[in-house]
């Protein structure tokens, strides 16, 4: 596997990794009623620690990766102490490790802890994961005041996305808890919360994203001849299938619940978005390494 191959390989780990443990915790937090996010969170448990692991090694490799990409040596590089000194001294790649280091040290930490406030603190080290993202991503190439106002924008849209596609597999969890009499209205609640917020995650996505590609790419209008224009006018249609799904989902099918009581058309529909966004995550690690015009 060539370095640049790897890099990408990283990229979809750790980003879906990322958005996964920002989603499945704030939906603990702020979606779930408490006895119900305490369910939630123990059937997420095997997910959880597979997602940590994967932070933990992504962020361990990243920086001899990144001077595999970068050097004129290939995976020579990864070793080569100047070469990973000068990376994380002089660049924003190697200020972006830090960043994304220091997240995922409090993320252990919080594992570790038995306090009360644990799983805010994941959910915070989750999203301090994401937003060490836009350290090194395609807002460095702006300067000044337009730099931080395009990071600032990733930042909505990394966290708005992750929250939104992160809290899927919780929401699955839950969809069997509306057979529990005892939990029945718990996981309701949840499920209707989790819509309100999704449309609003929904509006930021589309927002931040249509901002992103008017300053990354100078206007709306796509060049499918420019390799990273076409995977981006790809991305475009998966969100908007997503879109329609999530719809789908909660004006039909939701509804329905009433007359009919299966929840498989709720697990399929739900279980389509994991694999579109699935999809789309693996379209962003790809294009996240392309020059854009």
């Amino acid at each position: 596997m060539t370095p640049d191959a790897a890099l990408i390989l990283y990229r979809f780990l750790f980003d879906g990794s990322a958005m996964f443990l920002w989603g499945a915790w704030a939906y603990i937090c702020w979606i779930a009623p408490a006895d119900l996010a305490s369910q939630v969170s123990q059937r997420l448990r095997c997910f959880n620690a597979l997602a940590i692991l994967l932070i933990i090694g992504t962020t361990a490799t990243l920086l001899p990766l990144r001077a595999a990409t970068i050097g004129g040596e290939g995976w020579a590089d990864a070793l080569s102490f100047p070469m990973l000194r000068s990376i994380l001294s002089g660049t924003n790649i190697g200020q972006a490790w830090l960043a994304q280091a220091s997240a995922a040290i409090l993320l252990i930490a919080s594992c570790l802890t038995t306090s009360r406030f644990k799983y805010q603190v994941r959910m915070v080290s989750a999203g301090l994961l994401l937003i060490s993202l836009t350290i090194s991503g395609h807002a460095a190439m702006n300067s000044g005041w337009l730099r931080a106002a395009h990071r600032l924008n990733d930042g909505l849209h990394l966290l708005s996305g992750g929250a939104w596609l992160g809290a899927l597999v919780p929401v699955i969890v839950t969809y069997p808890m509306l057979r529990d009499a005892r939990r029945h209205q718990d996981a309701r609640s949840a499920l209707m919360r989790f819509s309100t917020a999704g449309h609003v995650a929904v509006a930021v996505v589309i927002a931040t994203g249509t901002i992103n590609t008017i300053l990354i790419v100078g206007s709306l209008q796509l060049d499918w001849h420019n390799t990273y224009q076409l995977l981006l006018s790809v991305k475009i249609l998966i969100v908007f299938l997503l879109v329609a799904l999530a719809i789908i989902n909660r004006y039909v099918f939701v509804p329905r619940l009433a007359r009919n009581p299966s929840l498989l058309p709720l697990k399929w529909a739900t279980g389509a978005e994991i694999v579109l966004g699935s999809v789309l995550l693996g379209l962003v690690s790809v294009f996240g390494t392309l020059q854009p015009i």
